[in-house]
């Protein structure tokens, strides 16, 4: 069998592969469950540490995040945490066998990004 005729991985072949909603968010729901647990989880245990540690520490921790740099980790934090969330319980409601159809999948994935970015910006207006 000569290369021409082998398959080829749709990421392979260029222009002729379209990507969908549905394949942008399964590839952006791993993304956004690495960059939790890379980021996220260490983000978070640094602020119970803080806790623990005292006044100066928190102290430390909130000037730290109260910076530019650090609020846009905040940022991407809250947006890569409501999003993996809500996509998950839509992975949920697919696991139940509902919402299967190819209008439901692209329904309930306009409704997870509406979503993310209402929880995201009311979650950034409480902290700010």
């Amino acid at each position: 069998m000569s290369n021409k005729e082998r398959p080829v991985s749709p990421f392979m072949l260029g222009p002729y592969y379209k990507p969908q909603l549905t394949s942008m968010m399964s590839i952006a729901h791993r993304a956004t469950g690495v960059f939790l647990s890379l980021v996220g989880a260490p983000l978070l245990l640094w602020w119970v540490a803080a806790l623990g540690s005292g006044p100066e520490a928190y102290g430390d921790l909130i000037r730290s995040l109260g910076s530019g740099p650090g609020r846009l980790v905040l940022l991407l934090s809250l947006f890569c945490l409501f999003y993996h969330l809500f996509n998950g319980i839509r992975h949920l409601v697919w696991d139940s066998g509902r919402a299967l159809e190819i209008r439901s999948a692209y329904a309930t994935g306009w409704m997870v990004l509406a979503a993310t970015l209402a929880a995201a910006v009311v979650a950034l207006g409480v902290m700010l």
